[in-house]
């Protein structure tokens, strides 16, 4: 009887030791990033596949906002979730303060806005880059998909789907070169961080050589644009891009991979 007690209490602690290491090894995996290569981010629960692929219409989502005209180019109404609009309204009243004019040429749109900027240059009847006709310069499909996408997205895969995104002032790069446009970009590459903002489309080179063509003018709000970004990374699949003129290409182009993803670092989640 004595053994058999002095084996019990043997026994006991071991079995609890084993225990807490089971629990602290799955704790481990949860929070662990080795777990899936990736840190964990907490996404907000209305970010959705088809928010993301832009399937709604912005003026009627809860969480979008008119933009006031006083800050755009007054061509149209234009759309913005309602944390980057007032985000973006106070680096805009900021930089007025500093003598510099911003203002938006282009916000939200959604999956059918998208759609028909795409399918207008895919068949030629909107002219892309050096004035060329798409449709009877590059037959090929996926050549023809390659030339829209330096400039363009493919309906479903853009960040103007998401509310966070706009461009500014001009989409000429030539205008950013120089003069008002070189002080509108070096006021925003000093500034536009202290209010969220980041350049998703920076200079392409070894730190960014997939994706599009540089676009001075497109700026991002990192806060929410990451949870996107993240969603983008998890679930989002080349065969999911559907839906319009030439959408076969999305696939053999690798479309999430290289242009979804394919931004400047400082626009990634984790940074």
């Amino acid at each position: 009887m004595h053994l058999l007690k002095t084996f019990f209490l043997l026994l006991f602690p071991l079995l609890f030791s084993c225990k807490n290491i089971g629990v602290e090894t799955m704790e481990a995996k949860v929070g662990d990033p080795s777990a899936s290569g990736k840190n964990a981010m907490a996404i907000d629960t209305s970010f959705t596949l088809d928010y993301l692929r832009g399937h709604f219409i912005p003026s009627k989502h809860p969480d979008f906002v008119k933009v006031d005209p006083a800050y755009t180019d007054h061509a149209r109404d234009y759309y913005l979730h309602k944390e980057a609009w007032g985000a973006f309204k106070k680096m805009a009243d900021a930089a007025a303060g500093e003598g510099i004019k911003l203002f938006i040429k282009s916000a939200a749109r959604n999956f059918e806005d998208q759609k028909g900027i795409w399918e207008a240059k895919w068949t030629g009847a909107r002219l892309i880059e050096e004035g060329v006709s798409a449709a009877k310069q590059y037959p090929d499909p996926k050549t023809r998909a390659l030339k829209i996408l330096l400039y363009s997205s493919m309906p479903g895969t853009s960040r103007h789907h998401w509310g966070t995104d706009f461009d500014l002032n001009n989409l000429n790069p030539e205008y950013f070169q120089s003069g008002e446009g070189a002080r509108i970009y070096q006021w925003l590459t000093a500034n536009a961080g202290n209010f969220g903002f980041c350049q998703p489309y920076s200079p392409k080179g070894p730190e960014r050589p997939d994706g599009y063509e540089e676009e001075q003018w497109h700026w991002s709000y990192f806060p929410l644009a990451k949870q996107l970004t993240e969603l983008a990374r998890l679930e989002l699949k080349d065969e999911n891009i559907t839906g319009f003129l030439g959408s076969e290409t999305a696939q053999k182009i690798g479309v999430v991979e290289k242009y979804v993803l394919g931004v400047n670092k400082q626009c990634m989640p984790g940074y």
